[in-house]
C-alpha cells in the first residue's frame, strides 16, 4: 500500500538529526509521565490556594487520567491523519500552553478544564515517542530505541514525586506546571525541524467516527470508575455503578465496531499477533507495577517514617538510577542471544524480593535501611521492561507500528488507573481490619493495657492533672497509636500484595515461546508477522 512505510529500503536519520530526535522524544514522553504522578504530592497545597476541598482537589487528578486514556490509543489513527510531525508537534504545544494555564488557574473549574486539556495533548506524547523512536532506527537497533524509551517509562514515576515535592516544598504549586513550559517549547521547536511528517491520505474520506466516539465513552467511564471508586465506596455508589454500565456498554460496542470497519480508529485485529496480544497484557502488569510502588512508598514514608516529600521522593530516585543500568544490560544480553525469559522472569523476582522486604519495615526503618529493597525494584524494572516494550512493536511497521505501540501504552495506563485502585481499596480495607484487632486488646482484662494505662496516667497526674482527665487522655493517645499502627500495617501488607502479584505474573511465562528480538539472520530486513 501506498500509504504504509516501506521497510526493505527504508531510509533513517543519522547523525546529528538522530541525536535531535532522540533527546525530543525522550523531552516528551517524560513530561507525559512525570505529568501524570508530579501533582499528587501537590495537592493538599493547591486546594488550600484555590479553596477546594481535597476530595474536589482529586478531579484535577482524574480530569488528566481520563483524557490521557482515552486519546492513546487513538494517537496511532491521529499521526496517519495529521502527520508525524504535525500532530507530535501539536500534541506538545497543547500540552505546553495547557500546562501554562493550569499554572495560571485561581479556580477549580479552571484548573480541572486545563488539566483535561493538558491530558489531550500529553497522551499522544508517550506513544508518538515511541513509535517515532522505533522508526528512527534499523531493526537490528530495535533494542536501542526501546532502552532509550524505557528510561522515560521506568524514571518518569519516581522524578514525578521527587520534582513535585521539592517544588511544592521550596518554592509553589505554580511552577509544578511552569516548569513544562520551557521543556515544550524547546521539545515542538526540534520535533518541527526534525521528525518527517508521514500522513495516509486516505484515511481523511474514512474516519472511524463512530469507534471514537465509543471509545472515548466507554474507556473514559471505565477510568472514571477505576479512579473515584474507591473514594464513592464502589458499586454501593450509584455514579460508579452508571458509569461502569456505560463503560461496559461502550467497550462493547467499541469492539464490534473496530473489528468490522474498514479502517477503525484503533486496529484491535493487531491483537492476533501473538507477541503484541502477550506485550499488551505485560504492559498491563507493568502498569500495575510501577504505580502500586509510587502510590504506596510516598504515603508509609511521609505519614508513618515522618519524611517529607522530597526526601520520599529522592529515595525513589537511586532506584530510577538502577532502572537504567537493567535496561542497558536487557538490551546487551539480547543482543547476545539471551532469552527474553529469563530477563523478564528475573524482572519480576526482583521484584517480589522488593515486595517481600518492604512488608517487613517498621516505624524505625531509616533512608539507608530502604536503599536496597529499593534498588531491588529498579533492577526488576529495567529487566523485565524492555523485553515487554519490543514484544509490543515487534515486526510491525507504518501504521501498524503507531497502533502496535498505541495499545501497548493504553494497557500500561489502564494497569496502572487498576493497580491504585486495587491497592487503594485494599489499603482501606486492611488498615480498618489492623484497626479493629489492635483495638481488641486494649480492654480491661489485658494487663499490658491496664498497667500501661495506669503508669502512664500517674505520670500525667503527678503534672497536675486530674484522674478523669489523666485517663482520657490515655485514651486518646491509645487511640492515635492504633491508628497509626494499622495504617503501617496496612502498608506493609499493600507490599506483600505486590509481591504476590510479581509471583503470579511468573506463570505467563509459559505462553511466551517466541523471542522478542530480531536474530541475526533478518538483520538488515523488518519481519512483518
Amino acid at each position: 500500500m501506498e500509504d504504509n512505510v516501506t521497510t526493505a529500503n527504508a531510509e533513517y536519520p543519522t547523525g546529528i538529526v538522530r541525536v535531535v530526535i532522540v533527546g525530543t522524544c525522550i523531552i516528551a514522553s517524560l513530561l507525559a509521565i512525570i505529568d501524570s504522578t508530579v501533582v499528587n504530592v501537590s495537592l493538599r497545597h493547591i486546594a488550600g490556594s484555590i479553596g477546594a476541598s481535597t476530595t474536589d482537589v482529586a478531579w484535577v487528578i482524574t480530569a488528566f487520567a481520563i483524557s490521557n486514556v482515552i486519546i492513546i490509543p487513538l494517537s496511532g489513527m491521529l499521526s496517519e491523519l495529521f502527520g508525524t510531525k504535525n500532530y507530535f508537534t501539536a500534541s506538545i504545544l497543547i500540552f505546553t500552553i495547557a500546562s501554562f494555564m493550569c499554572g495560571n488557574s485561581t479556580e477549580l473549574w479552571e484548573l480541572v478544564l486545563w488539566r483535561f486539556i493538558q491530558g489531550l495533548g500529553g497522551g499522544a506524547l508517550m506513544t508518538q515517542s515511541q513509535t517515532i523512536l522505533a522508526a528512527s532506527y534499523p531493526p537490528q537497533k530495535l533494542g536501542v530505541a526501546s532502552v532509550i524509551y524505557g528510561i522515560g517509562i521506568a524514571a518518569g514515576p519516581a522524578l514525578g514525586p521527587t520534582l513535585g515535592g521539592f517544588i511544592t516544598d521550596n518554592y509553589s504549586w505554580h511552577w509544578v506546571f511552569y516548569i513544562n513550559v520551557p521543556l515544550g517549547l524547546l521539545a515542538a521547536t526540534t520535533s518541527w525541524l526534525t521528525i518527517p511528517n508521514e500522513k495516509n491520505q486516505n484515511l481523511k474520506k474514512n474516519i472511524d467516527w463512530w469507534g471514537i466516539f465509543f471509545l472515548a465513552i466507554g474507556i473514559g467511564s471505565l477510568q472514571y470508575v477505576l479512579e473515584e471508586g474507591n473514594s464513592k465506596n464502589w458499586f454501593d455508589s450509584h455514579i460508579i455503578l452508571l458509569f461502569s454500565i456505560i463503560a461496559a456498554i461502550g467497550l462493547l460496542v467499541f469492539l464490534y465496531i473496530e473489528l468490522t470497519a474498514k479502517m477503525p480508529a484503533v486496529n484491535v485485529k493487531l491483537m492476533k499477533h501473538r507477541n503484541l496480544a502477550l506485550g499488551v497484557l505485560f504492559n498491563f502488569i507493568i502498569g500495575a507495577i510501577l504505580y502500586i510502588a509510587v502510590y504506596t512508598f510516598p504515603l508509609m514514608a511521609q505519614i508513618n517514617l515522618g519524611w517529607t516529600a522530597t526526601m520520599s521522593g529522592m529515595a525513589l530516585m537511586p532506584g530510577a538510577l538502577m532502572s537504567t543500568a537493567g535496561l542497558i544490560f536487557s538490551q546487551k544480553a539480547i543482543d547476545r542471544g539471551v532469552d527474553p525469559k529469563i530477563l523478564i522472569t528475573s524482572g519480576f523476582i526482583c521484584t517480589f524480593i522488593f515486595g517481600t522486604w518492604m512488608s517487613f519495615q517498621s516505624e524505625s526503618s531509616s533512608f539507608s535501611g530502604l536503599f536496597i529493597p529499593l534498588l531491588f525494584r529498579g533492577l526488576g524494572i529495567g529487566l523485565f521492561m524492555l523485553p515487554v516494550i519490543m514484544m509490543s512493536i515487534q515486526g510491525l511497521s507504518g501504521p501498524d507500528l503507531g497502533q502496535g505501540a498505541g495499545l501497548g501504552n493504553m494497557a500500561k495506563q489502564l494497569g496502572g488507573a487498576v493497580g491504585l485502585a486495587l491497592i487503594g481499596t485494599y489499603i482501606s480495607n486492611a488498615q480498618a481490619l489492623y484497626q479493629s484487632q489492635l483495638s481488641a486488646n486494649l480492654n480491661i482484662y489485658s494487663n499490658n493495657t491496664v498497667e500501661t494505662t495506669r503508669n502512664a496516667s500517674h505520670l500525667l497526674q503527678n503534672s497536675g492533672m486530674n484522674s478523669e482527665t489523666a485517663n482520657n487522655v490515655c485514651g486518646g493517645l491509645f487511640g492515635v497509636s492504633v491508628m497509626k499502627n494499622s495504617e503501617l500495617l496496612s502498608y506493609l501488607s499493600s507490599f506483600r500484595m505486590l509481591a504476590v502479584i510479581s509471583l503470579i505474573s511468573l506463570f505467563f511465562m509459559f505462553f511466551l515461546k517466541k523471542r522478542t528480538t530480531v536474530s541475526k539472520a533478518e538483520k538488515g530486513d523488518r519481519t512483518q508477522e
